[in-house]
């Protein structure tokens, strides 16, 4: 894994305006940034990220199973009592998944370390789908890229399999987004780009324009029933809104499915742990509950969960860090070395939520700035990556996306 500085294309901003890529540039600041590529080889995608990020997602789904299981464990995950019921019942009908990012931290040397999974509403499909294989045959044709240099991309193709798997041709979906917000809008319009090569239906609304009808249904600003909508607005939020009250009667099948608040919820991090505890991907995590209980006397947790931190007192000490269950686009989170808080974001609106703390993982360095592995899950499998990093050691929104390719 290297960082190597690279040519621009010489009109990829007017590229990106002919596509619709409105964002490259926020704030004043790139957000699309192509002076350099991070390059991989062949062993490092297929060993170290393919791999392991479908089996951490296969490991999802085998903690869903027992959080749905367990009265105790839903409890902890801060989903409101009112809807643990359609959250279990949208698990135990199989309701169907389309995609998630995980985050990795990976340094080129490995194992990757899981930091989060952004299971329900992952956003830079757009970027790691369609714009960044766009960068590659360009400078492949451009003679800036080695011949024969590769790309870890197959989330489009990877897509429209998955959409014409679970449906027949003809299927009207929704695709929904709060209105105004134009990476949220190209995420949307990549899902449905690949809903309608497989033969689908596609129909964007912004979300405040769905309402109810009279008989419960709900419908789009022309009056059309939803059946199927892709929301792209998290499960947290919506069942804390009003209109939570009217989903078990609606007759949707929600894409994502209610059981991704479960995936999508940091609170996943401690229980993965505690039932893989060792595995080489992931890093010790617990409820913050649980680590103060067990440095109080007399106020230690369950005796396996007290060994476990037991186990892992030393690597906390050294470093953690503390997040909220919900949190979006790094907000909220805590670096804390040798107890002391060394980096910090503001909390946002996730203030309010229970806290997990995990064991620090220190992401690699390359001229100044810390990238990130948004490993792409489509269905059950990983089917490619984007990369996006900064100089603060916690992404945020407005992190560079930067293209990567894989070569010898």
């Amino acid at each position: 894994m290297d960082k190597i500085s690279l040519p621009e294309r010489p009109d990829w901003r007017e590229t990106a305006r002919e596509v619709g890529f409105t964002f490259a540039d926020m704030h004043g600041e790139p957000y699309w940034e192509e002076s350099s590529a991070y390059r991989f080889d062949l062993r490092q995608i297929e060993d170290d990220i393919e791999d392991p990020a479908t089996e951490l997602h296969a490991m999802c789904r085998e903690a869903v199973a027992a959080i749905t299981a367990s009265e105790a464990l839903i409890a902890r995950m801060g989903i409101p009592e009112a809807h643990r019921d359609l959250v279990v019942d949208s698990w135990r009908r199989n309701e169907p998944e389309i995609y998630g990012r995980f985050d990795l931290a990976y340094d080129g040397r490995g194992p990757a370390k899981l930091l989060e999974y952004n299971a329900d509403t992952p956003t830079s499909l757009y970027e790691s789908a369609s714009f960044q294989w766009q960068w590659l045959e360009d400078q492949l044709q451009a003679g800036v890229l080695p011949e024969g240099s590769d790309q870890f991309n197959g989330i489009h193709e990877a897509l429209v399999e998955r959409f014409g798997a679970l449906f027949a041709r003809g299927t009207d979906l929704h695709f929904t987004a709060i209105g105004g917000n134009p990476e949220d809008y190209a995420t949307v319009e990549a899902m449905g780009w690949a809903a309608r090569e497989a033969g689908m239906g596609a129909h964007y609304s912004d979300l405040d324009k769905i309402g109810i009808s009279r008989d419960g249904q709900f419908v789009d600003a022309e009056d059309r029933v939803i059946g199927t909508p892709f929301k792209l607005y998290p499960w947290e939020d919506l069942l804390a809104d009003d209109y939570a009250r009217h989903i078990a009667g609606g007759g949707c099948m929600f894409l994502e499915p209610a059981w991704k608040a479960l995936v999508s919820n940091k609170a996943i991090l401690p229980v993965l742990w505690q039932m893989f505890e060792g595995h080489p991907n992931l890093l010790p995590a617990y409820f913050a509950d649980d680590v103060a209980d067990a440095l109080v006397a007399n106020g230690r947790p369950d005796r396996a969960v007290a060994a476990s931190f037991d186990r892992a007192a030393a690597a906390l000490r050294r470093g953690h860090v503390v997040k909220p269950i919900f949190s979006r686009e790094g907000a909220g989170i805590s670096i804390v070395e040798e107890g002391t808080v060394t980096e910090a974001t503001a909390p946002g609106d996730y203030d309010r939520h229970p806290r997990i703390v995990q064991a620090y993982h220190p992401l690699p360095e390359f001229d100044g700035f810390h990238p990130v592995i948004g490993a792409w899950i489509v269905g059950g499998s990983c089917a490619g990556m984007g990369v996006r990093e900064d100089r603060a050691r916690i992404t945020q929104d407005l992190s560079r996306f930067k293209p990567h390719f894989i070569a010898a």
